[in-house]
């Protein structure tokens, strides 16, 4: 294997006293020494790096050496470097030098460097040299003696057979009689083992506390940044190479069916392509369709129809789905009608655009029978698909201007392009391999009886689902290696809204098929949308197939694993196909225009064409087997390893016909390689060697109650199978180089949250690191990858990935580069996020999507039945001499959990732990075998089969047997746990914890009644015994399993969850001290399945025990006759391991407590406890609670409240406060959890527990004290952050000279708010000014630009009268115009936050752009092409985001000052903290948690709730807080709160309107009401129930009036009418309105933006604004508000200024102070010290949630609640928010079509009429809106109300007597905005309708009266819009008054007849003038076609008559007559 190697020596003539690091650096490779520490002259390294080579060292290369000043805290400081050319090193093999560094001006410095560096190649062409010789191990500084001798080994029994030396750390041979076990080399001492420490790969681990300990950073160690921290798992950082990492999520989460509900708002249609059609839409997902109402005569029908869909299915069923809209024309009950066009998208796609969901966005429809036709239409539609727990964030719903512009709104995911082509898809189908047998082998013997032959038991074919469409093979009988060669065409619209293909095997069978195995090929995997990308294409590969087990059953309980869903629990097939892509060019005549699935046979492809068939040997040894579970039995058991069909032994297997071939013949011209890597005999031998695939049976032993383990000892048993595959490891090298970026990436995220959430020093260091080791990990795979491949069997998908790959790595590399220099401490988290888009980015890529060597499963097999199986990719145990490409476990011990297979691994069953293995596997080439040991834990011998020759030594050992053995004693320092899962019905558990470690256990003390148990115990393993050599397991001891249990009294303990940990190791020669000792407690992450069931804190180490010397001695001198007396290794036993102390707590028995050093340090504090009330307890055992009381307890204290004595009348507690002290963990992070109890005192003395609640962090609870000196500011601080969000981007400490004059003129501390008016315009910031604390400020706010304005009314004088609007009279708005005001500017801000965020991602874009090619210039090829078209895409869209929100702030300028409220689009509790700044709400849990999906369902467990509060403070306190006035001593810390005596409340209850309410009825809508329920009290509004509306408006108000503690919970639920039957809850949400009345939000009365004492925005509250502000002052304990003259008013030290005059209802103006106190409260945050937010008047959005459909949202309700306690002044009536009643335009209801009467035989197209349609209807004014009330269906009770754009069609038609009249043109009016018609028929073109949006347009409801001529419209044959006609009318708009004043007829009739049409006489009279009638008809129409058929005619005549005479003329001519 090559490699280079570099020896760094030392660097000497350093300058100055320091610490000092190196960096070395080979093919984009680096590697940093350790630090050697205060060093003066020379640092002495001493250490060695070195590089695997996978091509040959060019002479070119270089090596770079830096060497920098160390430090901990800035940035290293470069000394100088180093760099030299490998010519020489290339050439002879071996140089040594010192030579001078040079510093970054390349001058040369007086320092130098040391260092020797040797080059192995492959072939020897450089000097040779030995391995051995070169890897000393540097000078043992400590004087130790040191023992080497070559080695005395024999070869066949060569320990782990890789290095000739070894290190003994006191280690104690297990001897046998034959003395074998020899050693091969002894060092005693502190060495390290030699091997592994050349090994590059060892990532730094380094705790905190280790930091000052720079000596121990480990080489190969990235820059001081990359320091990798202690995580929360623990097993996350491996040290050695010996280990990996075992997976701690056990259950398979895929297969288990999970709740989705599918919503679909239908709103219209567009430029449907027909003629006159009656439009229907149809949505269909899966097999589940619903239709819309039928629209009548028209191509742009509106629907506006909501339809739901649920689903109960498992995730991956529910992506494939297809959602299918179709629009059709026609339907009926009789007929199916004709398809227009469809859509298709998988729901797949929907679930990954942001939030779910598609909203208001434009399908196009094409027409699936013929595919040229383009596009026929567009339908406008909402998709939302919700999971359980989703939150869909539905943008807000009223007023919505319809978003015309389709093209910019497609219904796409963001990167497809508008315009898709047809492309066809071919599925190429070779062949399949391995089949199982799908048939008993009693039939087969029936069927051999009857026709006298054997067949194989199976008759597959191939099945391909895509799209929502499906084809298939034939079907070959009677095969288990069938040969298809059919294609399967799909044709699909390109790019496919479609993610997955389905391909499956399938058994024919006559009853029913079922599949044998199915593969998903992702489209996305297989092609890339880049500039440089390419179209999906695949193969031809083999896939391979997966499902359960291979024996056929007639009822297979894994039937679901070969449909795809689940984890495959055994190889079931392969399956060799391909997949290529065409796009289509729709204009050529020959094409076929179906989208018909087809199938055609194809040719047969090459042997060879997937790659050169290899032979591959697997190896596996099995080092431990523990934890069996006891189900099991002590029946003898077996583990079986098979990979594809090889190895399988039960279920019967037919090896593919090229393996016997290959094993018949080896090909004469075989690589080279294999003649050199094995001598003769081995070749000859290999023939005969059987695979071994089998453990020998053994029976298991009893561990404990739980487990059995088998007794493996020092004897491990292994396997090895040889097998034959095509040569494609190409494929899983790279996708194995991904990976390890990928893990090395998710380690150091892990870390930097881990930094961040335990909130140590410097997360952005590493993160940097992370950053760095990331963009050299990209780079290194980069070089990797160039090289020069071998061709054979790749395919283009091979080709075209790997390019994509290395540009994207490459990328990523750059990205990372520029990201680490802008990693700073506040921008930590955000370039986190960023981070894990590259983690996300990179295992996509690593994802191989063809498939090479099938995976390896190891069965457990009892009885000869398969009980528990483990699945390991073949790809991570692949081995290649490169290190990167080798798999992260090939070589390497990893612990193994077995689990059930399918449906028995769910829930319960799925996380107990059937096995756990410590399993060693090796994958590789044949000839490449000699390296399967080389991982092996050292010192053991291998022991072969017996019948195979001593001499052979390749033949693998059917097991090892280990001679050296070491012996530990494990302490596991067990602390605590908290939050853990609850076990019992009491909603608690009583939990202990078993330690597991190699073939021991023990168990904690069982602590009943507790989720946060504090065990404090001690667990102590003696004589633990781990075979292999003491430096490898001190690098990698094993892994230390934790599992949870309850304790049940009768019946086995229950499984709560398990955890991982690695112990810290001390060897007998180490010191027992800091920094490593005594080890630290952690948090380790408790799991349950998938799911997090809790933390423990705990601590472990593994001791070594030391032996006495003589003993050794004597060992030695029996196996080597030689005696070594230099040996001194203490007086032996356990005497030097560091003392136990014995129990200290004697109640507790001998049970010995956490030791000092490790348990944590405590201080003393005090915990105040609010015990405010108890609400909404439920029974106990039946019985009511009477008399509960709640019990707090902390870390073994606690307090009890006093006893509620009757909690029916008063819930609430006598006294409110009470303490206890406690000693708690210095460091925060370690605090206990806190229990709150609540238990009922029944008669005698009994106690019932309710429910109880465990506070999990306290931090939220401690006091600060406030600082005195900042308390000014800490408002005005804030102030600032708010306006600056308004300002977007000014700068913080804009400084304006006026404004500091004016501020340094005031008082000290004062703060001037100017605002100029009442009614808020666009706020414009002025200036913003801090100064330091000491002076005042003045904050500006101008709240009116004027000058702005004038500009804004001169602008809109411009746009001319059409766009101008009435100025809004003050009688005419109300409510719903300040609501609709409102949500506008809702939406603006949200477009304008949207604009903020695109303008940031720009920003940022471009900055790395820039960084990319200042780094790149030089290379533009490779540059990230597909990076700049993402940024293109982004740009657009952020463009266009900018735009909307221009757009919005202009139309906000114009709109009409109308007062506005805050439109809340979630719930009001969310935006301020659930209302709990001084009274908490703790949920009471009793009950089991529920396992389906485990959180979901707490909320059932819920038995009430217990308000009050918690503070904790250090003692001693400070007097300063108890010196305060009016402190009361009683009351702690909770002073000026309001006692808790029964209050009388009037509760009044807006609903405004609901949204997207669930359909409950058949016909998917719902008659919905309101009821609203607070305590006792309900009040139904049944009678007013609205017909068949999902979107109801219900504008009411309900008054309740309450008392609080007692009913303080307001139900607000929406019912459905039913009128037989119970009506149907749709969904009801729940509000706490006690925490709002008590609240310092002031949450009783949203505080309104403007005083007024009339209209509509007339002040609600009793109190006004003044008496408010007085009483907020006294409450805070401020000075009474002051108003001086001028309109200011001072309250504490800020001074407001405002308008002081009011209006009366009379118009009459009065002085008041009013406007002055509301500006105040308006302003309340910024007062210091008492102010807060106050809550606005208001409107919030809560979501409707029904308890038979936990988490799913069933629709919104938008209300509001104002609560008015009954001892102030009554408040006046409720606001009139009933809904608005639409605007009649004359009188009548029904929907409306009239006609004209006919113009008869018009010969010139013309047609007069004079005639008069009246069209009368009801009109919604703020929505736009027609609203019609009609009966849907003569079954109908009621009438539905619907609500439709104003929207007037015109159709011209030819009436014909006998056959159906023909269509001949339309045009469609949108009366709120057409455009204004040509005023001649000359001017009037079809550019009125093409360019309808550039047009000036005109709103028949302003203008009143328009009159013009406008274009009909109808699409020719290829669907072009052509003119058919123009149409002259005039529009007159008059409201119902009007038109009872003024009465008209229709037609031409009385009132106001009109005069009769102008037509000309030939309309009646043609048969009276034919010859006129033949000129119209004809002469007009045909006049140049007559005129040429006459000239022709002519002409004819012409040569008939020259042809006639001709001959006559020329027989005279000839005879010259």
């Amino acid at each position: 294997m090559m490699a280079l190697t570099l020896h760094l020596k030392s660097v000497a003539n350093l300058r100055g006293k320091g610490d000092r690091v190196a960096k070395v650096t080979f093919r984009g490779s680096s590697f940093y020494s350790r630090v050697v520490a205060n060093w003066e002259e020379a640092a002495h390294f001493n250490e060695v790096f070195r590089w695997p080579l996978a091509s040959r060292l060019d002479g070119s290369e270089m090596l770079e050496i830096q060497v920098y000043n160390y430090s901990k805290v800035f940035s290293n400081r470069l000394v100088g470097t180093f760099c030299m050319v490998l010519q020489k090193v290339a050439e002879e093999g071996q140089l040594e030098l010192t030579d001078t560094l040079i510093d970054d001006n390349n001058t040369s410095l007086n320092t130098s460097v040391t260092i020797e560096i040797r080059y192995q190649p492959m072939d020897g062409t450089a000097a040779l040299w030995n391995h051995g010789e070169h890897l000393d191990v540097p000078d043992d500084r400590d004087g130790m003696f040191t023992f080497e001798t070559d080695s005395l080994l024999s070869g066949h029994s060569r320990g782990s057979g890789a290095s000739a030396k070894r290190s003994l750390q006191g280690s104690i041979p297990t001897f046998r009689k034959s003395g074998k076990g020899v050693f091969a080399a002894m060092k005693l001492g502190k060495i390290r083992s030699s091997k592994d420490d050349y090994k590059k790969d060892e990532p730094a681990v380094l705790d905190m506390d280790d930091l000052d300990n720079k000596a121990m950073r480990l080489a190969g160690m990235l820059e001081p940044d990359a320091v990798s921290l202690a995580s929360v798992t623990a097993v996350t950082t491996n040290i050695s190479n010996k280990r990996s990492k075992p997976d701690i999520k056990m259950e398979p989460s895929s297969g288990r069916p999970v709740d989705y509900q599918i919503s679909i708002t239908i709103i219209e249609a567009r430029q449907l392509i027909g003629l006159n059609m009656d439009p229907v839409v149809c949505v269909e997902i899966g097999d589940d369709k619903k239709y819309t109402s039928m629209k009548e005569s028209t191509n742009c029908p509106y629907y506006n129809e909501y339809f739901v869909f649920d689903f109960h299915v498992p995730p991956d069923v529910m992506f494939d789905k297809i959602i299918k809209l179709s629009v059709i024309h026609s339907k009926n009950l009789l007929r199916s009608g004709t398809l227009v066009g469809t859509f298709k998208m998988d729901v797949g796609t929907v679930y990954c655009q942001p939030e779910h969901q598609f909203y208001h966005k434009w399908a196009i429809l094409s027409d699936p029978v013929d595919i040229t036709a383009g596009c026929k239409g567009y339908l406008k539609c909402d998709i939302a698909v919700v999971g359980k727990g989703d939150n869909i964030k539905t943008p807000h719903k009223a007023n919505e201007t319809d978003e015309d512009d389709i093209e910019g709104n497609l219904l796409l995911p963001e990167g497809i392009p508008a315009e898709r082509q047809w492309a066809r898809f071919y599925v190429k189908v070779y062949r399949a391999e391995g089949l199982p047998k799908m048939n008993t082998n009693i039939m087969a013997n029936v069927k051999k009886a009857l026709i006298g032959e054997n067949r194989d038991l199976v008759d597959p074919y191939v099945q391909v689902h895509f799209s929502g469409q499906k084809g298939k093979t034939s079907v070959q009988k009677s095969s288990y290696e069938p040969v298809w060669n059919e294609q399967i065409v799909f044709t699909e619209l390109f790019p496919p809204l479609c993610k997955r293909m389905k391909v499956q095997i399938r058994d024919s069978d006559k009853v029913n098929d079922v599949a044998i195995g199915t593969h998903f090929i992702d489209l996305r995997k297989i092609s890339n949308d880049g500039d440089k990308g390419f179209l999906p294409t695949l193969g031809p590969a083999w896939a391979n197939m997966y499902g359960s087990t291979r024996q056929y059953t007639l009822m297979d309980e894994h039937q679901d694993l070969n449909d795809g869903l689940g984890e495959g629990v055994s190889f079931r097939a392969r399956l060799l196909l391909s997949v290529a892509v065409e796009i289509l060019d729709t204009t050529s005549p020959e094409i076929l225009s179906s989208t018909e699935v087809q199938m055609d046979s194809i040719a047969n492809i090459s042997e060879n064409a997937t790659g050169k068939t290899e032979e591959f040997f697997l190896f596996g040894a099995f080092l431990e087997a523990t934890m069996i579970d006891r189900k099991i039995g002590d029946k003898p058991i077996s583990f079986e390893i098979t990979i594809g069909n090889y190895g399988n032994q039960i279920d019967g297997t037919s090896k593919p016909s090229w393996s016997r071939k290959k094993k018949d013949g080896e090909n004469d011209d075989e690589d080279s390689e294999l003649i050199q890597n094995s001598s003769e005999d081995e070749a000859d031998e290999e023939g005969g060697l059987e695979s071994v695939s089998c453990t020998p049976l053994m029976r298991p032993v009893i561990t404990d109650r739980n487990y059995f383990h088998l007794p493996y000892f020092e004897k491990k048993p292994c396997v090895y199978i040889k097998s034959w595959w095509q040569d494609q490891r190409r494929r899983l090298y790279n996708s194995n180089m991904m990976d390890k970026i990928a893990d090395k990436l998710e380690e150091g995220v892990n870390d930097v949250q881990e930094i961040i959430k335990t909130e140590k020093a410097f997360p952005e260091r590493r993160l940097r690191g992370v950053l760095e080791e990331l963009s050299v990990g990209c780079s290194r795979f980069v070089t990797l990858a160039n090289k020069d491949l071998n061709q054979s069997g790749r395919t283009k998908l091979d080709r075209e990935r790997l390019k994509s790959c290395m540009r994207e790595m490459d990328n990523m590399s750059q990205q990372a580069k520029q990201m680490r220099t802008q990693v700073k401490k506040n921008t930590v988290k955000d370039k986190l996020k960023l981070v894990q888009n590259f983690l996300l980015r990179l295992r996509f890529l690593a994802d191989e999507p063809q498939h090479s060597i099938p995976d390896v499963f190891v069965w457990m097999m009892s009885n000869h039945k398969r009980i528990a199986y483990a699945r390991i990719p073949s790809k991570d145990i692949l081995y290649s001499l490169v290190d990167e490409e080798t798999g992260k476990d090939c070589g390497k011990v990893k612990a193994v959990f077995l689990k059930l297979p399918g449906k028995k691994g769910f829930g319960p069953a799925g996380w107990t732990v059937q096995a756990k293995l410590e399993l060693y596997l090796w994958l590789g080439l044949n000839k490449q075998r000699k390296e399967f040991t080389s991982g092996l834990p050292n010192g053991f011998e291998e022991v072969k089969a017996a019948k195979t020759a001593p001499s052979l030594h390749s033949v693998p050992p059917v097991s090892l047997v280990y001679n050296m053995k070491q012996v530990f004693q494990l302490r596991a320092h067990m602390y605590q746990a908290r939050s853990l899962f609850a076990a019992d019905s009491s909603g608690l558990s009583d939990p202990f914890a078993r330690v597991f470690f190699s073939t021991h256990s023990q168990v904690t003390e069982v602590l009943s009644e507790t989720l946060c148990p504090t065990w404090d115990q001690l667990l102590v393993f003696d004589n633990v015994e781990l075979f292999g050599e003491a430096g490898e397991l001190r690098d990698d001891p094993p892994i230390i399993v934790v599992e949870i249990y309850d304790q049940d009294t009768v019946g086995k303990a229950e499984f709560i969850g398990r955890t991982f940990a690695k112990p810290a190791i001390k060897m007998c020669e180490e010191h027992y001290g800091p920094p490593r000792f005594p080890p630290q407690l952690e948090y380790f992450q408790i799991y349950r399945g998938n799911c997090t069931a809790g933390e423990l804190l705990a601590a472990f180490e593994l001791l070594q025990i030391p032996f006495d010397g003589e003993e050794l001695r004597r060992a030695l001198i029996t196996v080597h006759n030689f005696a070594v007396p230099q040996i001194k290794i203490g007086q032996g036993g356990a005497t030097d391991l560091p003392p136990l102390e014995g129990p200290t707590d004697f109640e507790r028995g001998p049970i010995i407590p956490v030791p000092l050093g490790i348990r944590p340090v405590l201080s003393r504090y005090r915990i105040e406890v609010l015990f405010w009330g108890l609400r909404d307890l439920k029974r106990v055992n039946l019985a009511q609670v009477d008399r509960p009381r709640v019990d707090i307890e902390c870390a073994g204290r606690g307090v009890q409240s006093v006893l509620i004595p009757n909690y029916k009348k008063n819930p609430n507690f006598s006294t409110l406060v009470k303490w206890f002290e406690v000693d708690l963990p210095e460091n925060e992070l370690l605090h206990p959890p806190l229990n709150i109890r609540v238990v009922d005192c029944r008669a005698f003395g009994r106690y019932a527990l309710v429910g109880s609640h465990a506070v999990t962090s306290l931090r939220r609870f401690l006091y600060c004290a406030p600082d005195k000196a900042s308390s000014h500011w800490g408002s005005a601080a804030k102030l600032m952050n708010g306006y600056m969000v308004l300002t977007n981007g000014g700068s913080r400490h804009g400084f304006s000279p006026s404004a500091s004059s004016r501020a340094l003129s005031r008082s000290a501390g004062e703060i001037i708010v100017h605002v100029d008016s009442v009614e808020p315009a666009i706020r414009k910031m002025d200036t913003l000014v801090k100064l330091d604390a000491t002076s005042d400020a003045v904050v500006k706010v101008d709240m009116l630009e004027e000058e702005s304005d004038k500009e804004r009314k001169k602008k809109k004088k411009k746009k001319g009268a059409a766009d101008e609007e009435d100025e809004t009279d003050e009688s005419v708005l109300d409510w719903w115009s300040k609501y609709f005001a409102s949500i506008e500017t809702m939406k603006e801000t949200l477009r304008a936050q949207e604009a903020a965020q695109a303008e940031v991602e720009e920003r940022e874009d471009l900055e790395i752009a820039a960084e990319a090619a200042d780094i790149k210039c030089d290379d533009p090829v490779r540059k990230g092409s597909r990076m700049r078209e993402r940024n293109k895409e982004k740009r657009s869209a952020k463009d266009k985001k900018k735009c909307h929100a221009v757009d919005a702030a202009e139309k906000r300028t114009i709109k009409s000052k109308v007062d506005e409220l805050m439109v809340y689009n979630k719930e009001l509790e969310t935006e301020y903290g659930d209302f709990e700044d001084w009274l908490h709400t703790f949920n009471l849990y009793r009950g089991k948690a529920g396992d389906d999906d485990e959180h979901a369902l707490d909320d059932d467990r819920i038995v009430g709730r217990f308000k009050g509060s918690l503070c904790m403070y250090k003692l001693p306190l400070s007097e300063e807080i108890t010196r305060d006035v009016g402190f009361d001593p009683n009351m702690g810390m909770f002073q000026s709160i309001p006692h808790n005596d029964p209050v009388n409340v009037l509760v009044r209850v807006y609903v405004v309107r609901a949204t997207d309410l669930h359909p409950a009825d058949i016909n998917g809508k719902a008659d919905p009401y309101v009821v609203v329920k607070l305590g006792k009290s309900e009040v139904k509004d049944k009678e007013n129930y609205i017909s068949k509306q999902l979107n109801p408006v219900f504008g009411k108000s309900f008054d309740i009036e309450a008392t609080f503690p007692t009913e303080s919970m307001l139900t607000v639920s929406i019912y459905d009418w039913d009128l037989v039957g119970t009506d149907d809850l749709i969904g009801e949400t729940k509000i706490d309105l006690e925490n709002r009345f008590y609240s310092k939000y002031r949450a009783t009365c949203g505080i309104s933006s403007a005083y007024s004492l009339h209209g509509y925005n007339i002040w609600r509250d009793p109190l006004k604004p003044s008496q408010i502000l007085a009483r907020l002052c006294k409450e805070g304990k401020i000075d009474a508000p002051q108003y001086g003259p001028g309109g200011k008013v001072k309250v504490a030290n800020r001074t407001f200024v405002g308008p002081t005059e009011i209006e009366d209802e009379n118009g009459l103006k009065k002085q008041t102070e009013e406007h002055l106190a509301l500006m105040v409260l308006n302003h309340w945050e910024e007062i210091p010290r008492v102010g807060c937010r106050l809550v606005p008047e208001h409107v919030e959005t809560r979501p409707l949630l029904n308890p038979d459909k936990p988490g799913i949202e069933q629709g919104r309700i938008e209300m509001w609640v104002d609560m008015f306690p009954m001892d102030t002044p009554a408040p006046g009536p409720a606001i009139e928010i009933a809904p608005r009643k639409p605007k009649r335009w004359l009188k009548g209801q029904q929907e409306d079509r009239q006609d004209t009467d006919v113009h008869y035989h018009s010969l010139t197209g013309e047609g007069n009429f004079n005639w008069r349609f009246v069209f009368p209807f009801d009109y919604l004014m703020a929505e736009e809106k027609i609203v019609i009330s009609k009966k849907e269906s003569m079954f109908s009770w009621d009438e539905t109300e619907y609500k439709i754009p104003a929207r007037l069609t015109l159709q011209v038609w030819d009436a014909d007597h006998f056959s159906a009249d023909d269509f001949l043109g339309a045009i469609e009016l949108d009366l709120n905005r057409f455009p204004r018609g040509a005023k001649t028929s000359k001017q009037c073109s079809i550019d009125l309708i093409r360019n309808e949006q550039d047009l000036p347009s005109v709103s028949i409801f302003k203008q009143k009266r328009v009159k013009g001529w406008w274009p009909f419209v109808a699409r020719d044959e290829n669907d072009e819009m052509e003119l058919t006609g123009k149409v002259e009318a005039e529009l007159h708009l008059v409201t119902a008054e009007e038109a009872e004043k003024i009465p008209v007829g229709l037609g031409r009739n009385e009132p106001d007849p009109l005069e009769k049409p102008n037509r000309p006489d030939t309309s009646f009279m043609w048969f009276l003038g034919p010859l006129k009638s033949i000129r119209y008809f004809l002469w007009h129409n045909y006049r140049w076609l007559i005129l040429k058929a006459l000239g022709l005619i002519l002409l004819l005549l012409m040569l008939g008559l020259f042809l006639y005479s001709i001959p006559g003329y020329l027989v005279k001519k000839m005879l010259g007559v």
